[in-house]
């Protein structure tokens, strides 16, 4: 399986947890966006989108991290346990998957991307998006250990990423208990952490 990524990238992170998760060894091919390799001819072929990551698989492209830690697990998990079958369970995870990708992880890109990428000035509003989705996410976790049901999924996974991202950002989400507690577990219990920790090292350097 071919995966196009960069290690900085929190989507791709929460797709090389899931992977480790479930014992896939994934055949990394690291993208150049800033050389433009996304735009070739070949890769739009595999992506119309251009975007990273995107996975193929035997011929098979897929995009969208969340997505591609579905497909993953439905393809290729032993168990259920990181998407179970069940819809009551699967709907609450789904639920995160995309809180986390429209809410979540979007303020991160809305606040922080114009100030690293356009040198633009931090934007008071924007920041408050990003206390909102905190808000939002200490909520969900209210006497949870894990972000939808009683053990890890691909929504703790997703989460995973893009919490761990605001915090090599330097966002305090200490006053945020739950959100605390969840991510101190998850970053003891999730696989592949050290790899995405070592993503979010390589991130940082665009806050320094």
């Amino acid at each position: 399986m071919d995966f196009y990524y960069l290690p900085g990238s929190a989507p791709c992170r929460s797709v090389l947890m899931t992977a480790k998760a479930l014992g896939i060894e994934l055949n990394k091919k690291l993208l150049n966006l800033q050389a433009g390799e996304h735009l070739k001819p070949e890769f739009i072929k595999l992506n119309p989108q251009h975007t990273i990551p995107t996975l193929v698989d035997n011929g098979f492209s897929v995009w969208e991290s969340r997505a591609i830690c579905i497909y993953l697990v439905e393809k290729y998990g032993k168990t259920d346990s990181l998407y179970p079958k069940c819809p009551k369970k699967r709907a609450v995870i789904n639920q995160r998957l995309y809180f986390d990708m429209g809410t979540l992880y979007k303020s991160f890109a809305e606040y922080y991307y114009p100030q690293i990428f356009a040198k633009a000035p931090a934007d008071p509003e924007k920041l408050k998006q990003i206390e909102t989705a905190f808000d939002f996410l200490n909520t969900f976790l209210e006497g949870q250990e894990y972000a939808a049901g009683d053990s890890l999924t691909v929504a703790d996974l997703s989460l995973l990423a893009s919490v761990s991202t605001f915090d090599v950002a330097g966002f305090d989400f200490s006053k945020y208990a739950n959100v605390a507690k969840w991510y101190n577990n998850a970053k003891s219990v999730a696989p592949g952490w050290d790899e995405n920790w070592a993503g979010c090292e390589e991130f940082k350097k665009y806050f320094n």
